[in-house]
């Protein structure tokens, strides 16, 4: 074997240790990603503190999910105009500046500005770690590569409801960002000796007006989805910003497929295995997401269990992600796509039946084996599919192709979120008394109807898992 199939190079040409260059990738952006579901189980506390409404606070979750995901179309830009390890540190220190911003702040204002500066590093990070994980590793260990990215993004927003659950318990809510700072600042350290460029710039032009129908659509779009999941799809605000956001983005994308130079390169979707790929993984993140939201619902309301419990229940399963996730990517990458793929689905799917059917007796050991299975299945199908996705294109389209898989999921875990809280509470509103306000089983079959909605997500996924092919890893689709 020759070394340069051992060590990376840089675009210098020197050798380097891979080890040290994925380890600060890996962490900055586990730091990055938990921090969009971590206020989820504070926001009693910080609503009581700050002295603000339900509707004020789930701002400081909205406006960390929009921010990063209008952040992520622009990173496919920015990779091929500044070195890549240029904005490693642009990214994490945005990060580091929001994270010291949240913990000092004593004012709502404040603390939403520190959780907009921080969404503009994670909306970075994520497509920046994908994408060098790519161009670090050879095509032959893609696989093993992206089950180290399927860590991150899978495990992380799982964990954070636990950790959250347990400091606001005990401690002030500002110390779910103190214990960031001081790893944030290890990790950009180290990344002054690990982190190295890799990414031989192309420098285009930058098209504003695509930027700006990009932020608009996007930004759109995050938004109608994240109300719908508050106050429901038959309000007006939803759909006139669904379809605004709607309407942009196809403005934005007739406009890259003219262009010479397009900010975000869309004819990836040529490619058949990117774009199915791309929409499998995007249903299968969006039922996992709306899952970790209705478990706790059902656990807290129905089982009458304390938000640390609730998210104890929880953490076999992302315990379980974390350790299949590397194993699915060395499957992957000797045995191919679509035998793993079927498997994991086939895993999905029946764990996911019996949660059309919880009652207030269904015991949790049952409840934490069902999840686990789930998320054993979940870790078999998500990054090799990605894997899969992105290896079907050319080095020089992988920055977009990252890019563009991120922005669909991130869009699809909204829309994920909102679906299945929407069918629930569309089920409450139809089944509860009037005089009496929600009822036990009417809540029960809101919780059950939103669960049914996920299968039926999962079973078409499953489908179109049919429709995949099983190239080997080092073909590219012409």
């Amino acid at each position: 074997m020759e070394k340069n199939q051992i060590q990376p190079i840089d675009i210098n040409g020197n050798h380097f240790k891979r080890a040290g260059f994925v380890l600060v990738l890996m962490a900055g952006t586990f730091l990055t990603i938990i921090n969009q579901t971590l206020l989820v189980t504070a926001l009693p506390k910080i609503m009581s503190d700050l002295d603000i409404n339900a509707i004020d606070a789930q701002w400081l979750i909205t406006s960390f999910m929009l921010i990063s995901g209008i952040m992520i179309p622009t990173s496919a830009f920015l990779l091929n105009t500044i070195t890549n390890r240029t904005l490693f540190f642009v990214a994490m220190g945005s990060f580091a500046v929001g994270t010291v911003i949240c913990a000092l702040s004593t004012t709502y204002n404040t603390l939403l500005l520190g959780r907009i500066i921080q969404a503009i590093g994670s909306g970075l990070m994520i497509p920046l770690m994908q994408t060098l994980m790519f161009l670090v590793y050879p095509a032959e260990r893609r696989g093993e590569a992206m089950g180290l990215v399927g860590i991150v993004i899978a495990f992380s927003p799982a964990i954070a409801p636990t950790v959250s659950g347990w400091i606001v318990d005990y401690y002030d809510w500002r110390y779910l960002f103190y214990i960031l700072l001081p790893i944030v600042g290890v990790n950009i350290l180290l990344a002054f000796f690990y982190m190295k460029n890799i990414i031989n710039l192309t420098k285009p032009k930058l098209d504003f007006f695509s930027l700006f129908l990009s932020s608009l659509g996007l930004g759109s779009l995050l938004y109608g989805i994240n109300v719908a999941g508050n106050v429901g799809w038959q309000n007006e605000i939803t759909w006139i910003s669904c379809i605004i956001g709607i309407v942009v983005i196809i403005i934005f994308s007739r406009r890259q497929l003219k262009i010479t130079q397009p900010f975000l390169e869309l004819r990836v979707f040529k490619s058949r295995t990117f774009t199915l790929s791309t929409i499998i993984v995007a249903i299968i993140f969006m039922t996992m997401i709306g899952s970790e939201i209705l478990l706790p619902i059902y656990t807290q309301s129905i089982k009458e269990y304390s938000a640390l419990q609730s998210g104890l229940i929880l953490l076999p399963g992302a315990l379980v992600l974390g350790v299949i996730s590397p194993i699915a990517g060395k499957l992957f990458d000797k045995y191919g796509i679509k035998k793993i793929a079927m498997i994991g689905m086939l895993i999905l799917t029946i764990a996911s039946f019996p949660f059309l059917w919880l009652t207030k007796e269904t015991a949790i050991w049952w409840i934490v084996c069902l999840y686990s299975l789930r998320m054993l299945g979940m870790g078999l199908v998500m990054m090799p599919l990605a894997t899969a996705g992105i290896n079907a294109l050319p080095n020089e389209l992988i920055s977009h192709g990252s890019a563009i898989n991120n922005t669909v999921r991130q869009v699809f875990a909204s829309l994920g979120a909102a679906i299945m809280v929407g069918v629930m509470s569309a089920t409450i509103t139809r089944y509860s008394n009037d005089y009496e306000g929600i009822s036990l089983p009417s809540l029960l079959k809101g919780l059950n109807n939103g669960f049914m909605s996920a299968f039926i997500l999962i079973v078409i996924a499953f489908i179109l898992c049919f429709l995949l092919k099983s190239p080997i890893y080092i073909k590219k689709e012409e």
